[in-house]
């Protein structure tokens, strides 16, 4: 599957202006409105306190891979980490969830969950494009793209 950033190196557009639409489609906040937060591990505690409010479920999701000692092979955990190549591609968001949603009107009364993903960010940062932020933008290009809503946030006030 061709990723957006191959698609713009492809079509040699300038990496300024690919990063200023990833900013713009993607929803990220340069500083999160009504953080007090002044580091990624304070935005990610307002994020957790304000999904709780909310009705959000939210999950600490883990990537990596570590080596067996008893078998040898490489055991690959986390969300779109099924091999190293994958894993270049598409880093999934660092915490992962669902939201309840009440659907209409075919499903009248039932209450469906929505995917929700938050890749955290320390106030203040801002998109620049680099490779590990190209492919986290991949991967919440891909799930938002089938209903999921997937961001970068920087605290409170992102959802």
């Amino acid at each position: 599957m061709l990723s957006l950033t191959d698609w713009a190196e492809r079509w040699h557009i300038p990496a300024a202006a690919f990063a200023d639409l990833a900013a713009g489609i993607s929803d990220v906040p340069r500083v999160a409105p009504g953080s007090t937060a002044s580091s990624e591990a304070g935005a990610t505690a307002e994020m957790r306190l304000e999904a709780s409010q909310l009705g959000i479920l939210m999950f600490r999701n883990n990537v990596g891979a570590m080596q067996d000692p008893e078998t040898g092979r490489v055991i690959r955990f986390g969300l779109l980490n099924d091999s190293k190549q994958m894993n270049s591609v598409y880093k999934s968001p660092d915490w992962v969830g669902v939201r309840p949603v009440l659907i209409t009107p075919q499903h009248v009364g039932h209450t469906i969950g929505q995917f929700v993903g938050r890749e955290m960010k320390k106030p203040g940062w801002h998109y620049t494009g680099t490779g590990r932020e190209a492919a986290q933008m991949n991967c919440a290009q891909l799930i938002n793209s089938r209903g999921g809503d997937v961001k970068f946030s920087t605290g409170a006030g992102t959802w």
